[in-house]
């Protein structure tokens, strides 16, 4: 999903932990050391790395910088290849025949559980040359000013995939902004009698 559209869904984080200073000069390293890997010509299922915010091609961040003033600004780029499940029966079953059929050449009579798994993982390794990976991209801002990080997805799935790759970049955690937090953010200056209450709340009845 992309922020340059006229309208996204995003989930907000806080990051817990202090950025050290020498952190900001190593941002565009770190993200080449975790950036996207191409599978088109890989018979691998799926490859997701970080690209650049304005072409998910882009790697090396030479042409578009990662630094947009206050703020960061990349990509996660997930690849994708799926072969259809009617497919996977169809060569699946295709595969069995031929060995049944080699197999009374032999004069063996059955097809053992271990070499049908070895058929399942040749049919589908068979397959994924044959189906290109279908991309997709999830754009970050992190306003390194106020430690907050938006990112275009609300699909935990998702959510989580970013949460890992954003610890092993960057080493900072991150906690989702729900409106527990918003509100426990906005009153750390608060009497802690207050604080005590956004636990006893109750949520509002609209229907």
């Amino acid at each position: 999903m992309s922020f340059l559209k006229t309208s996204t869904s995003f989930t907000r984080f806080r990051i817990t932990d202090p950025a050290p200073k020498t952190l900001w000069a190593e941002i565009p390293d770190r993200l080449r050391r975790n950036s996207f890997t191409d599978i088109d010509e890989l018979p691998e299922e799926r490859s997701f790395g970080w690209t650049s915010f304005e072409d998910m091609l882009d790697t090396s961040w030479e042409l578009n910088p990662v630094e947009k003033g206050a703020y960061l600004a990349f990509c996660l780029r997930l690849d994708t290849r799926r072969v259809p499940p009617g497919v996977i029966k169809k060569h699946l079953a295709l595969a069995l025949k031929r060995e049944e059929a080699h197999n009374r050449e032999q004069g063996r009579k059955f097809i053992s559980r271990e070499r049908k798994k070895e058929l399942r993982e040749q049919v589908m390794l068979r397959l994924r040359m044959r189906f290109l990976p279908i991309p997709a991209e999830f754009h970050v801002v992190w306003n390194t000013a106020e430690s907050i990080v938006y990112f275009a997805s609300i699909q935990q799935k998702m959510l989580d995939l970013f949460e890992d790759l954003f610890i092993r970049t960057f080493d900072l955690h991150l906690v989702p902004l729900s409106p527990y937090e918003l509100a426990v953010a906005r009153m750390q200056d608060s009497p802690s009698a207050l604080l005590l209450q956004l636990d006893t709340l109750e949520p509002t009845q609209f229907a």
